[in-house]
């Protein structure tokens, strides 16, 4: 199934809705074509064109503030472009938010079983599946755990276990380890290229460190300060597993960092 959202300045506020079931799949698992939004006379993006292949992992960088946030959020269905139109192959995607966004009433594995609830997985299917998942993110025997007894990296592979039982072809993750202490978000970093290269699912990964954006995406992609638009991109081939402290990814995060700098001067003179 193929949904797309299409909107013009004349029915911007209008909801995204999905289109016809077409009998040509999109050869993209996203398609992003010159996609512009405002609020009000605030102009956040600007004439953005991006396509995501089926299981390429990109990462949007910019300074904060670029709409890099709203891009997503744009992806997601949850709010409609100005102009430009967004395709998503193969349903609803997956969104992965910086909070774990877990209902701590519940254990892990049942904020897990009420996403598959939502899918429709049949209630006799719902916990041997969560715990496949908690297992894919390293939590097994955690199915019964409350919110609070467990960590800040626990409950990150909990909420990301919660995406993954959406069964999408696309993630969206904006900032999800941000607030996560150094090592934490390293081991995380590792757990996700794994899980991505078990998986092939599709992600946009939404980031302002560009050694993250760099260790995780096969391809990085720059936006200008506001409006944001595409500054550049980069593909990056440098092979898995990748550290933060190879050399390679730090001389292409010095390259990637220096341009950022100069769409920071350039908007800072505006």
């Amino acid at each position: 199934m193929t949904a797309t959202t299409t909107t013009t300045p004349a029915d911007a506020d209008a909801a995204p809705t999905p289109s016809r079931t077409s009998t040509t799949q999109p050869a993209a698992a996203a398609r992003i074509a010159n996609v512009s939004k405002s609020f009000g006379s605030q102009h956040v993006l600007d004439d953005i064109s991006i396509d995501v292949a089926p299981g390429e992992f990109v990462t949007l960088l910019g300074a904060s503030g670029c709409g890099k946030s709203t891009l997503l959020n744009l992806v997601a269905g949850l709010d409609s472009p100005t102009g430009g139109s967004i395709e998503v192959s193969g349903g609803r995607p997956a969104l992965m938010f910086q909070e774990h966004a877990l209902f701590p009433w519940l254990t892990a594995g049942k904020n897990i079983e009420l996403a598959l609830k939502l899918r429709g997985v049949p209630k006799t299917d719902r916990g041997q599946e969560a715990e496949r998942l908690l297992e894919l993110v390293r939590l097994k025997g955690a199915h019964g755990k409350r919110v609070h007894e467990l960590s800040g990296g626990m409950r990150q592979r909990v909420a990301l276990a919660r995406a993954l039982a959406q069964d999408s072809q696309l993630l969206l993750m904006d900032e999800p380890f941000a607030a996560l202490d150094a090592i934490t978000r390293d081991v995380l970093h590792e757990e996700l290229t794994r899980i991505w290269s078990e998986t092939r699912v599709s992600v946009l990964f939404v980031t302002h460190n560009v050694r993250e954006a760099v260790r995780l995406a096969e391809r990085v992609v720059l936006l200008s300060s506001r409006p944001g638009r595409i500054a550049r991109e980069w593909k990056v081939g440098i092979p898995h597993p990748r550290r933060i402290e190879d050399a390679d990814v730090a001389g292409l995060s010095v390259e990637i960092t220096e341009q950022l700098r100069g769409e920071i001067r350039r908007h800072g003179q505006h």
